[in-house]
């Protein structure tokens, strides 16, 4: 039946197309939108009244008039065929290398879905171009679209939206394939034995250790090969790889240069770990840089990304690398300079979320990078579970699908083809800046890790596996067999590379091993972690107040818009309030920040700020973007500070926090001279990149030698919003600071703010910021600054009393961030001029000599409290207690909130009493009120 977008279509009246009418219907939809967008068979189609079909007259005769006719209609329904292949054809592809027989052939391109019949094989039709022909017989088109779309490669791209996407391709692979020459055979032939004899050799060496090994899938290497001399080709400057740990050695080995006696040394295990490296991480974690070279003498710098085992967690990292790089070589003119090419497991691509993410990244102004490739080594299994267990869709590249990327799917055991495929993959990516896909589908001759069975759960499986030559044997005879080369080159080859291993793997065992390293700080040792903290504090002393005229500068801009610009009547009257804090000495939160960017672009430093909502605000007080009230034209303040100011680039980013943080991060490491800030909508979502902060962020230096200056702006505050938009879960970070590795604060001054940034941002020992920000304080009055505060103070880890008489003082209370305001006004509402309190304004590294000596003030015998708004299990009181007991020399009490599962409760007024009740505990009742807390 016809769809209801020909309904009533008098030119298809009579015309049936069966099983593939949706075919017909698809078609039709693309003429509606663009006549253009489809052949010149079907135009004539939809044009043109089609009669209904042939009628014979009574002597079994037709007419010239009818015979034309029929001619017509079969033209369209070789038309329809050919679109057919286009779309289905992969589904009878020749790609799975374990599989002998041939894929049933699918009913939707049987001839006689099409109306057609065996006597039209030798009929010529108007073919419209196709493989580059005007007409051909209907045998001829066959022939060609089983060559094109039903070997050894299957392509999906029917998908795809833009006709000149697509014609592009069918011009591409619906034309005669050239053969490779023996030269190029030759370099395939070579990469493939040194992927299986590096791996080889690894399993007799190192048996029993894992390596999560490439064999079935060698062909990797040679998609990457191809991948790389295409780019030097291109000219382009460099390529960043983003893996997992499967084939990870091999990749490292074979192209990015990494020496085998490197790789050796480590399943040695004989690396020195108190070297840069830290604490270290496992061989197929680690990251390398090298140079690759072709044969021809062309070079290109490749880098593979360090990763853990999170698997495609590495993904938007290494996209935040790429687009750092080609920012950096943005003056060069080119587009897109670096490369990135993602390499996945197909279990992974198919069931971790963070891919679609990535995908979604792909087009968006903040995070373009040119297009990836990406490439699947598709083992057709998971660690032991099958995709019918795995994923719900056809093929674990679907997800794809939904950017539009075009997906080739190659049978690994095909090198030609695979080399072949990577070339216009290249291709495809440096026309259209878009991302692409190879599916790359092989096999794994080992199970997860070399010491596991995969037998167990798939012995049928695993029969063909080890029944099966590899791709280095059976290409090798592939070429004797056709006389290309001989047999005793083959051998030759391989025994030279052989050679180089083995020698290799003597030096290695040669070394000697260094000695065992000092143990690290032990868990209880607090004055070790204290001397690390004290070193990173130290060596962090940049000068970070700026010149009043500098500060003008910045606030000046804020209101010069262009000529015809109209602000938004609300955001007006914003900008026009910065302009007087100055003077009036009531600078708060988001002037402080604007300032603080803009001063550092005068100085030269990039800031580049994403997160959710972040251009305007998630609380309506940056206004980084203005946006034209009636044209909806965009205007950027902190951009117009002149030709010798960095650039400021702010986004907002898609709705996520993994896939948005890790972009952050691998963005911070290439571009060590920016500021890098990535903010939560509220800090309580940052949990749901956790992952990212817990294998990069955290710990990327003492398992890599990996150093970011990444920022997180986590909004903090128990504010009567619910469990979900209250806190940014202080107490996670602090459980993973060690050896000062970060820093964490939560400032309550909006001068201290502007410090702490400057600060980040002019450090040259870079570490990650993870800063607390306010939500009601964005707007308070008491919580402000003066100009003083920036022209000629600097970042105070510990904010003193300094309204208290020190010789009264039976109380000390000591806090972090809004609780403070709520704590000093009962104090000054309930008389209590014997309560100091003293505001931690960083937390980690801790300062211990600053509090030390705000304590040292009061008397012995007075009281110390710590107090947050957090639950008891919650904050930072259990990371603070063993610091402040120390310097107080006496207990500690907490005054909180009780221990809690969730961060704050779900009613406003429930917790308006929690917090009333908190402070009045924390400082006491009035003078005149009954007894003390």
């Amino acid at each position: 039946m016809a769809s209801q977008s020909r309904a009533g279509q008098p030119a298809l009246h009579g015309l049936e197309f069966g099983i593939n009418e949706w075919l017909v219907d698809e078609q039709y939809e693309r003429y509606l939108h663009d006549p253009g967008s489809v052949d010149r068979t079907w135009r004539e189609l939809f044009a043109s009244p089609i009669p209904a079909p042939r009628r014979e007259t009574r002597n079994g005769a037709t007419t010239a008039q009818e015979s034309a006719d029929d001619a017509a209609v079969k033209a369209v329904r070789v038309a329809a065929l050919i679109e057919a292949y286009r779309v289905r054809g992969h589904l009878v592809a020749d790609t799975d290398p374990l599989t002998a027989a041939r894929a049933a052939a699918h009913p939707e391109l049987e001839l006689t879905a099409f109306g057609l019949r065996e006597d039209d094989l030798q009929r010529e039709f108007v073919v419209d171009g196709f493989s580059g022909q005007a007409t051909m017989t209907l045998r001829d088109v066959l022939k060609a679209l089983q060559e094109s779309y039903c070997r050894t490669v299957g392509t999906e791209y029917m998908h795809i939206q833009s006709s000149q996407e697509r014609r592009w391709i069918q011009q591409r692979i619906e034309s005669p394939q050239p053969s490779p020459d023996v030269a190029e055979q030759l370099q395939i032939l070579y990469r493939l034995g040194a992927a299986e004899a590096f791996e080889t050799f690894l399993q007799t060496k190192y048996v029993g250790q894992k390596r999560y090994s490439l064999e079935g899938g060698e062909s990797a290497i040679v998609l990457l090969d191809a991948l790389l001399l295409r780019s030097i080709g291109h000219g382009v400057r460099e390529a960043v790889i983003g893996m997992a740990h499967r084939g990870r050695l091999n990749v490292l080995a074979n192209i990015i240069g990494k020496s085998y006696a490197e790789i050796f040394h480590e399943f040695e295990d004989a690396g020195d770990i108190r070297s840069v490296q830290g604490s270290g991480d496992v061989k197929y974690h680690l990251g390398a840089e090298g140079t690759y070279r072709a044969l021809d003498g062309g070079v290109i710098a490749v880098c593979v990304v360090a990763n853990p085992s999170h698997l495609e967690l590495v993904g938007p990292v290494a996209q935040g690398v790429v687009r750092a790089k080609q920012d950096r070589a943005a003056d060069g003119g080119e587009a897109f300079p670096v490369l990135p090419i993602a390499v996945h497991g197909d279990a992974a691509f198919a069931g971790q979320g963070v891919v679609f993410e990535t995908l979604n990244m792909s087009q968006l102004p903040g995070y373009r990078t040119g297009g990836t490739v990406h490439i699947v080594i598709n083992n057709q299994l998971g660690f032991t579970t099958s995709p019918a267990n795995g994923r719900s869709s056809a093929y674990a590249t679907d997800v794809a699908r939904t950017v539009q990327a075009p997906i080739f799917h190659v049978n690994a055991d095909d090198p030609e083809a695979v080399a072949r495929v990577a070339r216009l993959a290249f291709d495809y990516r440096q026309a259209f800046h878009k991302d692409v896909v190879v599916d790359l589908i092989c096999y794994r001759r080992h199970g997860h890790s070399e010491v596991d069975d995969p037998s167990i759960t798939q012995p049928a499986m695993y029969d063909r596996i080890d029944a099966r030559a590899s791709v280095r044997k059976l290409y090798a005879e592939a070429l004797v067999h056709r006389g290309d080369i001989t047999e005793r080159q083959v051998e030759g080859a391989l025994r030279d590379y052989q050679g180089h291993l083995e020698r290799a793997f003597t030096q290695t065992r040669a070394r000697p091993v260094p000695a065992s390293p000092m143990p690290v700080n032990s868990v209880n040792d607090v004055n070790a972690t204290n001397h690390v903290s004290a070193q990173h504090v130290a060596a962090s002393q940049a000068a970070t107040a700026i010149t009043e005229a500098a500060a003008r500068q910045v606030i000046a801009s804020q209101t010069a818009v262009p000529g015809g610009f109209t602000v938004h009547a609300r955001v007006l009257t914003q900008l026009q309030r910065r302009t007087t804090m100055l003077d009036a000495g009531t600078i708060d939160w988001a002037t402080a920040e604007t300032l603080a960017i803009g001063s550092l672009l005068l100085d030269g430093v990039a800031v580049r700020l994403a997160g959710q909502d972040s251009r305007r605000g998630t609380f309506g007080q940056r206004h980084a973007v203005l946006t034209d009230r009636r044209t909806g034209a965009e205007h950027t303040p902190l951009s117009s500070l002149g030709p010798r100011a960095a650039d400021f680039a702010p986004y907002d980013s898609m709705l996520s926090e993994l896939g948005a943080l890790a972009f952050e991060y691998g963005y911070s490491l290439a571009r060590p001279d920016a500021l890098v800030l990535w903010e939560a909508q509220f800090g309580d979502f940052a949990n749901g990149a956790q992952a990212v902060i817990d294998e990069y962020i955290a710990s990327s230096e003492q398992k890599w030698g990996q150093r970011s200056g990444v920022t997180l702006l986590l909004p903090h505050g128990l504010e009567g919003q619910g469990p979900d938009h209250s806190s940014g879960r202080i107490e996670r970070f602090l459980q993973l600071c060690a050896q000062g590795n970060m820093t964490v604060a939560m400032p309550s001054l909006p001068g201290n703010y502007f410090h702490l940034l400057r600060q980040q941002a002019l450090d040259e020992r870079r570490r990650p910021l993870v800063v607390f920000t306010p939500k009601s304080m964005l707007r308070s009055k008491v919580a402000t600054s003066g100009l003083t505060e920036l022209t000629m103070g600097a970042f105070r880890a510990v904010i003193p009393d300094e309204t208290a008489d020190t010789a009264r003082i039976r109380r000390v209370l000591v806090c972090s961030g809004k609780v403070f305001y709520d704590l000093d006004a009962h104090r000054r509402s309930a008389g209590r001029s014997d309560t100091a309190i003293v505001r931690l304004e960083r937390l980690y590294p801790f300062p211990t000599q600053e509090l030390g000596a705000e304590l040292a003030r009061f008397p012995a015998g007075a009281e110390v409290r710590w107090v947050q708004e957090e639950p008891e299990n919650q904050g930072a009181w259990s990371f603070v207690e063993p610091h402040v007991q120390r310097l107080a020399g006496r207990a500690v009490a907490c005054v909180s909130r009780p221990q809690a599962p969730a961060p704050a409760v779900g009613s406003a007024r429930r917790h308006a009493g929690e917090q009333r009740d908190l402070v009045t505990s924390a400082v006491g009742h009035g003078r005149g009120s009954s007894g003390r807390p």
